[in-house]
């Protein structure tokens, strides 16, 4: 269960305990956060939903919370709920919830993090004529899109010949500014990012896209100065690098492990009976000063996976790619510790924990594949 499907299962909780008279609200909340606990609490993740209409409904927080808990403890996929502080629920998901996280994006493949959230809105877009404004209009579309969304593109001006061609964006965005578009922040504000200093051409498609959409609209992007080169740079500096070797190791595992003869199966990650499996310190390690174990670097990238429909409702709602690069960036680093331990060594038997690696290093590169794709960013098989 992922944090979205989470927050909508308490959501549900919540408008069936109006909808059989056990609440009274008035209007309901259109969304229910979830997040990992705080000091004090308990279990995978923490709500404060008790405490949010705990006086429209003129109940004390504690008592909404124990209401809830009980409808919560009947819904397949939780296993418990306890109820800490002044009314905060904290929930644990069953011993295979990782599990079916994996098997949930391997399932939906590139289209994991996808909703029909915003079906049926037409969003209007308008950009500067400016190659940055017009490839963060294209990519908030292409996640908007992901969203359900209708976007509707218009520029300053026709787009140059040489962003269609290198940059990858339409070539069909008409150049008239429709009625209701203002200057404002609001959904029908036009794209105005700090412009590229220099042109980004130079860089080709993949390596100029990252370079226009990783900084946050508001900052400068580095192209033309001395940090422009770093962009095409194959090492561990350069983040596109790092996400785009990442997703590329993880094909690579999968053609490996065909021919040992094994393929991958969602489950534990360490032989069940054994201790924790130790990754010696080294380059790909996220802690080079001492051993991390496969169990606990597996939970950190895990999160960011089942965070990733999250990252793209809100690089939606925000029309801010940065944050989907960014997210992309952190599964990546999230991914390079596990890497080397997905394979047997020597003489080793593959063994079911093997097969439950090479499953979860294949959920996070469809994350990585899928993202670049909604990113105009190709996710290469070998590099």
């Amino acid at each position: 269960m992922t944090p979205v499907e989470l927050s909508r299962t308490v959501l549900h909780a919540v408008r069936r305990a109006v909808d059989e008279g056990e609440l009274a609200v008035a209007v309901l909340p259109e969304r229910v956060v979830v997040a990992p606990p705080g000091p004090g609490g308990c279990g995978d993740y923490a709500t404060n939903v008790a405490l949010q209409l705990a006086r429209p409904a003129g109940q004390p927080a504690p008592a909404l919370a124990e209401l809830l808990r009980t409808r919560l403890l009947r819904t397949d996929g939780i296993s418990d709920v306890v109820v800490t502080g002044p009314g905060f629920l904290n929930i644990s998901l069953d011993g295979d919830a990782d599990g079916r996280l994996v098997r949930d994006i391997l399932r939906a493949g590139l289209r994991y993090g996808h909703s029909d959230t915003l079906a049926g809105q037409t969003v209007e877009l308008h950009a500067a004529h400016d190659a940055r404004a017009v490839v963060l209009m294209d990519t908030v579309a292409r996640v908007l899109r992901s969203q359900g969304a209708r976007p509707r593109l218009t520029c300053a001006g026709p787009p140059e010949d040489a962003w269609v061609r290198i940059l990858g964006v339409p070539s069909d965005i008409p150049s008239d500014i429709p009625a209701g578009i203002g200057t404002g922040i609001g959904t029908g504000a036009p794209l105005r990012p700090v412009p590229a200093p220099a042109d980004p051409t130079p860089l080709g498609r993949d390596a100029a896209r990252w370079a226009l959409l990783l900084p946050a609209p508001h900052d400068r992007p580095h192209i033309g100065d001395s940090r422009s080169e770093q962009h095409l740079a194959q090492r561990e500096t350069n983040p596109l690098f790092r996400v785009r070797y990442a997703h590329a190791r993880t094909r690579a595992l999968l053609r490996n492990a065909a021919d040992l003869g094994f393929t991958p199966e969602p489950g534990p990650l360490t032989p069940e009976g054994d201790g924790p499996l130790t990754l010696e310190p080294g380059p790909l390690t996220s802690d080079g000063d001492g051993p991390v174990t496969v169990d606990g670097e597996a939970q950190g990238l895990i999160q960011l996976l089942a965070d990733h429909p999250r990252v793209l409702a809100a690089t939606a709602a925000h029309r801010a790619p940065d944050r989907l690069a960014r997210h992309l960036v952190a599964v990546a680093d999230a991914l390079a510790p596990l890497l080397p331990s997905v394979l047997p060594l020597g003489d080793e038997k593959p063994s079911a924990a093997h097969r439950a690696r090479l499953a979860l290093a294949e959920a996070a590169g469809t994350v990585l594949a899928g993202g670049l794709s909604l990113l105009g960013i190709d996710a290469p098989e070998h590099l």
